[in-house]
């Protein structure tokens, strides 16, 4: 036996155990761009929606006169989302900023929910010059975002079964890859 041949071995397996890190860090950092790029997608209508609704209020101060509290409670909601989404746009793939969007989104659903009893309690508001339309794009937008939403869970899915899978699993605190968030 030749003195080379646990020095060749032992060199074989580190280069096949430093090609597997490396593959396994690119894997994950695809998948985590990947996020990135479902969140762009994401992030766009959720800020048209914003925008939307701070019109919309706006159009229905006048008409809404004794109902201000819950066009406030819209406002503040929708503002509450927006922020949301801001603090996850650096960092799509954290888990907790994605929790904190979550808890907005559902707080707006419900502001808009009351907002939506109140126009269905007085119809004669929905037929207002100008409400027609920015109700039926509200309607749009949140179609464009159950979609988007879907595609950005896929996503967060896919990385997480990746950071979840043994061996790759070792990995993972080394490099800080943690779990991502779902809407």
């Amino acid at each position: 036996m030749d003195l080379n041949t646990p020095l060749i071995t032992t060199l074989l397996v580190a280069a096949v155990l430093l090609f597997w890190v490396v593959g396994a860090y690119n894997r994950l950092v695809a998948l985590r761009t990947t996020i990135g790029a479902a969140w762009a997608q994401v992030d766009e209508p959720l800020t048209q929606r914003h925008e939307l609704l701070t019109r919309l209020v706006a159009a229905l101060r006048e008409p809404l006169q004794d109902d201000h509290p819950t066009l406030d409670a819209v406002l503040a909601a929708s503002a509450q989302a927006h922020a949301a989404s801001g603090a996850v746009r650096p960092r799509p793939s954290e888990a907790r900023t994605v929790a904190s969007l979550v808890l907005a989104e559902q707080v707006l659903a419900t502001a808009r929910s009351r907002l939506a009893a109140v126009l269905d309690a007085r119809p004669e508001l929905r037929t207002i010059d100008g409400m027609a339309g920015p109700l039926a794009e509200l309607e749009a937008i949140e179609q464009r975002l159950a979609f988007r939403r879907q595609v950005f869970n896929q996503a967060s899915h896919q990385y997480n079964e990746a950071v979840g899978q043994f061996p790759t699993r070792l990995l993972t605190p080394f490099f800080r890859f943690g779990a991502a968030g779902r809407l």
